[in-house]
């Protein structure tokens, strides 16, 4: 643990005029005050105190920042008072320790119904000062490098309140070396799989790449000396959560990221900074479109600094950020590196104004914040600015939700539980219905609509930007999936089973789970229901006795006829609307969504009306084709991948089936039109249009429909023919 010396030859080290008896009074007062208390790591708890009172420091912080860092939890965990510490340190010590416990009081994400004006306080807290927030923001990254010893049921809560509200706070103000050990720390507590093997890859690929990387700099180094530039070159490592975020961002994976590696050049003057891009640009390529002047056009955070990426040695592609020495100290430190926040004169707020555009940007969001006394006043005047990679959004009881910009609704129900983005069917923004696919923005109030039949389609997946909606698609889509693999897997057997003349019963399958690798009686059908695992091996694994004649392509217990025929013979349908019951021989068809292993002919479809059999094709699923299909004839030897089906649909239902005509056609202006106009006006739709042929008089063309059923398919083939600028109008049997 440090002493009091260490810590005052720390400050005196930026600070020759450090006031050493303040800091050794803090120091005795916090140390007597916590006494014998402990922290979660079993360390004396003064120890978190003073290791925020280092952190300070190190971002070169007045002698006051320092003592209210030693005494920042003494209101709060000990017997200390607001007067006590007025009187001991002076009124501005005492104000910013107070401002401190006020914000300690705060807890952003367990009180849902009361986040809004949560954060509302906490914005007006650090109005008052800035030092507030820099004190607390130290406070907040001991806590997350000491996190592994907090209880785990708390860890998850600290981390998500660290990534969602602190970090985004730190970035805002400009201190980019802070919010990314936040996020790093935070990332780690919050996936720590996807930090793990992060890490381990930086590792490997940093072994890999620094000959390259010394090859870069000297090089670099050697051009800008020639050049006549007085320049300090460093190397950099992307962090592990910026990383992770860029790839999901981008959708690409760890392989094709470019930046990992980049280089910081210090110059001595802004002129030097382009001098020293002129320079680079000149000697290798540089990369189109990534280029970014933010000298002549500052972030809003008064981040300045050039960036560009080039062709360096050995092909080698190079990152590199020019700037001068204070440019990275703001970049580093934001508005901590600013020489004002340092001296006596930091409650001079015009004077505040006019250095620091950061702190001015906050103090107008608060200014905006104090019009109004409920938290929707505050939200609609700040829209929450403050987050600006980030959109905040509220539930109708007022929880807020964060999430990435250009995020939403169903990014918002997944970010709310995974059962709400499960069941999430719409979505009411600020009271009206809503596209789900349309971004949220900041402020808005979400309320999710649900049905328990919903589940969500794959599609999805690439419309949200959160991990965990992508996440908890993809997991709901493969479970769904398997349910589906795993009933048609059923059926396949118990009619396998039932032709063969033996006894079928699930609880059978359990005792040949090993034989097949699966552990569960719902994988082993769903791999049976693909196509995967064979009905009859089943079968031979509960009945060692039972054969099949594979030399003659058809099974031992159906030795007289093909299963072509049988196909033909034992084939079940029923129309829209017919009676409903069902004799259990053929698989029933009620209907087709994408997400089912069960599709259609490619060529030519199938449509209720039509007599269909299905043909398994392993890994993908069941393929139905009309009987009189032409396509049918190639699967004739392979008797395990026919599948009897039939048609089971409401009379209610409103599913279109996929159809293909061919159509012969004048050659007269509007035909195409009268063609389509025909198949409008008889309710069906047109899914593609390809044309074969044009002669001088007839055009031959394929159209791709859907439609109701059999009947709706002839009465638009008649139609068609019925039209003189027809010639002929046939069904297209795949």
């Amino acid at each position: 643990m440090m002493r009091q010396y260490e810590l005052v030859e720390r400050v005196a080290a930026y600070n020759p005029q450090v006031d050493e008896d303040l800091l050794n009074r803090a120091y005795v007062y916090a140390m007597q005050k916590h006494g014998s208390q402990k922290r979660d790591s079993g360390d004396p708890y003064f120890s978190h105190p003073l290791e925020v009172a280092a952190i300070l420091t190190d971002l070169k912080l007045d002698d006051a920042s320092v003592a209210v860092g030693l005494l920042h939890d003494t209101i709060e965990d000990t017997s200390a008072t607001r007067d006590e510490i007025s009187a001991v340190f002076g009124e501005r010590i005492a104000k910013l320790v107070d401002g401190l416990t006020k914000i300690k009081q705060l807890d952003l994400l367990s009180r849902e119904a009361r986040q809004a004006e949560n954060l509302r306080k906490l914005l007006l807290a650090v109005s008052d000062d800035v030092r507030v927030l820099l004190v607390k923001l130290a406070d907040r990254l001991h806590n997350m490098r000491t996190i592994e010893f907090v209880k785990p049921e708390k860890r998850g809560r600290i981390a998500e309140e660290t990534m969602e509200i602190y970090a985004p706070l730190a970035g805002r103000m400009g201190m980019q070396g802070l919010r990314d050990e936040l996020e790093d720390c935070a990332f780690r507590v919050l996936n720590p799989d996807a930090y793990e093997t992060i890490t381990e890859k930086l590792a490997e690929l940093s072994e890999q790449t620094d000959r390259a990387v010394e090859t870069i700099m000297t090089d670099l180094t050697a051009r800008l000396s020639d050049g006549g530039l007085k320049a300090e070159i460093k190397g950099r490592q992307k962090r592990p959560h910026s990383i992770f975020s860029k790839m999901q961002r981008k959708s690409i994976g760890f392989e094709q990221l470019s930046d990992i590696f980049g280089f910081r050049v210090l110059v001595e003057t802004c002129d030097d900074c382009y001098a020293a891009l002129g320079i680079v640009h000149t000697a290798w390529p540089m990369v189109p479109g990534r280029f970014k002047d933010y000298i002549s056009t500052p972030k809003q955070n008064e981040y300045r600094s050039l960036h560009t990426t080039i062709i360096g040695p050995e092909k080698q592609r190079a990152e590199l950020q020019i700037r001068t020495h204070d440019m990275d100290a703001l970049a580093e430190y934001g508005i901590a590196a600013h020489p004002l926040y340092k001296d006596e004169v930091i409650g001079d707020h015009d004077l505040l104004a006019r250095e620091s555009k950061a702190y001015a940007w906050l103090r107008q969001t608060v200014e905006h914040i104090a019009q109004g006394d409920a938290p929707e006043e505050f939200l609609e005047h700040t829209k929450l600015e403050l987050f600006q990679d980030q959109v905040f959004c509220f539930t109708p009881k007022g929880r807020l939700i964060a999430l990435p910009r250009g995020a939403t609704a169903i990014d918002f129900a997944y970010a709310v539980h995974t059962d709400v983005g499960d069941t999430c069917i719409g979505a009411k923004v600020n009271g009206k219905l809503t596209p789900l696919i349309q971004p949220l923005e900041n402020g808005d109030e979400v309320e999710i609509v649900r049905s328990e039949a919903q589940r969500p389609p794959p599609a999805w997946e690439s419309i949200v930007v959160t991990g965990k909606a992508r996440a908890a698609i993809r997991r709901a889509t493969r479970s769904h999936v398997r349910e589906q693999y795993s009933g048609l897997g059923g059926h396949i057997l118990q009619r396998a089973f039932e032709t063969a003349g033996r006894e079928y019963r699930q609880d059978l399958l359990t005792s040949i789970l090993g034989t097949f690798s699966h552990t569960d009686v719902g994988d082993l059908l769903a791999a049976v229901g693909r196509g995967d695992i064979a009905a009859d091996a089943v079968i031979k694994a509960i009945y060692p006795d039972f054969t099949t004649d594979r030399k003659q392509g058809r099974t031992a217990w159906r030795p007289e006829e093909g299963w072509f025929a049988a196909a033909r013979a034992s084939l079940k349908f029923k129309l829209p609307g017919a009676n409903k019951k069902t004799n259990g021989e053929a698989l029933p068809l009620r209907g087709l969504d994408q997400n089912m292993p069960v599709r259609f002919s490619p060529e030519g479809g199938a449509v209720p009306g039509d007599r269909i059999v299905g043909i398994m094709t392993p890994g993908e699923g069941v393929t139905i084709f009309p009987i009189q299909s032409p396509s049918l004839i190639a699967f004739e030897d392979e008797p395990d991948r026919w599948i009897d089906v039939r048609w089971d649909i409401d009379a209610e239902s409103r599913e279109q089936y996929p159809t293909r005509i061919h159509v012969s056609a004048l050659n007269e202006p509007g035909s195409l039109a009268a063609i389509a106009t025909i198949i409008g006006g008889s309710d069906a739709n047109i899914d593609n249009l390809r044309m074969l042929r044009r002669a001088p008089d007839f055009t031959e063309m394929e159209i791709d429909l859907e439609v109701w059923d059999l009947k709706h398919l002839n009465r638009i083939v008649q139609d068609l023919r019925s039209k003189s600028i027809i010639s002929n109008a046939v069904r297209v049997n795949g």
